[in-house]
């Protein structure tokens, strides 16, 4: 298994630690034996098909999930439920678009320990404009947030994860169901936020549009398959081993490109077709 860092770490505790970590809910296992670190000021993508286990990952740094073996360490110590210095942006599709409420009010839910309250102190409230207009929807804080496009909605979330300044932003399928501009401003958006500080951990299935591009990958099927820089990950048998399928895996241009192999009926009704043209020339 591979475990090279993007750079060197920051600090001599990682922020996230998983050791020998089993865990799931209810008695149903989600994730085997993980060992990972963490370190302040990473860039991770979690990659796996569904069911892999990528969102339990997150919510076990959240202290959500019932851990059956191991330790799940933030800042070197066991940590309780709600205490990760994160902030968390679910998935789209989970959220119930039918409760009431504005962007601002989505915004301002973000302060630890606040909930949702029909008053802010001022001092919420610019900090909430201010990360409004950093995420470019300053103007829509009075829109219900169910009236929004998918890529407005992603980035009133990721402002509700923002506003108590987190140190490690926790992501779960942030450019699912965007288009590819809202898809590369998201990226870019996070890459700007990485590089001012904060850590990120983010899980995607889209291969070649986001991990590719993520200076550190980990490869997960309730296992971890493999962890480290893209160029060294992606290998066919990684890929395989992680989606349970053929892939190949093509280098060009210093760029890592995943494909899955053709379905060996295609590849066999190919040979026919071949097979067929060949005796026509005959």
């Amino acid at each position: 298994m591979l475990h090279p860092f993007p750079h060197e770490p920051r600090g001599e505790t990682p922020l996230v630690e998983f050791r020998g970590v089993t865990c799931g809910y209810g008695g149903t296992t989600a994730l085997v034996d993980v060992s990972v670190s963490i370190w302040e000021g990473e860039f991770v993508g979690l990659l796996g098909p569904s069911g892999a286990g990528k969102t339990t990952f997150l919510r076990a740094i959240l202290g959500a999930v019932e851990i059956y073996r191991g330790q799940v360490l933030v800042e070197g110590r066991p940590h309780d439920r709600g205490r990760a210095p994160a902030g968390y942006v679910p998935q789209v599709e989970t959220v119930d678009w039918n409760f009431p409420v504005t962007v601002e009010q989505v915004v301002l839910m973000g302060f630890a320990g606040r909930g949702w309250l029909p008053w802010a102190s001022k001092e919420e409230r610019e900090r909430a404009r201010a990360v409004m207009e950093r995420l470019g929807i300053a103007h829509l804080a009075g829109r219900h947030i169910r009236a929004l496009s998918g890529g407005q909605q992603q980035r009133a979330f990721l402002a509700r994860a923002l506003v108590s300044s987190p140190r490690l932003l926790l992501l779960d399928e942030p450019t699912a169901g965007v288009d590819i501009k809202t898809r590369d401003d998201i990226l870019h958006l996070l890459h700007e936020l990485n590089h001012d500080g904060t850590t990120i951990v983010l899980t995607t299935h889209e291969i070649n549009a986001v991990a590719a591009h993520l200076p550190r990958v980990i490869c997960i099927n309730q296992r971890v398959v493999a962890d480290g820089p893209p160029a060294q990950v992606f290998t066919p048998e990684v890929m395989s081993r992680t989606y349970g399928a053929p892939m190949t895996v093509v280098h060009h241009e210093g760029l890592v490109l995943v494909a899955e192999r053709p379905h060996r009926y295609y590849e066999e009704h190919l040979a026919r077709s071949r097979a067929s043209e060949g005796d026509g020339d005959a």
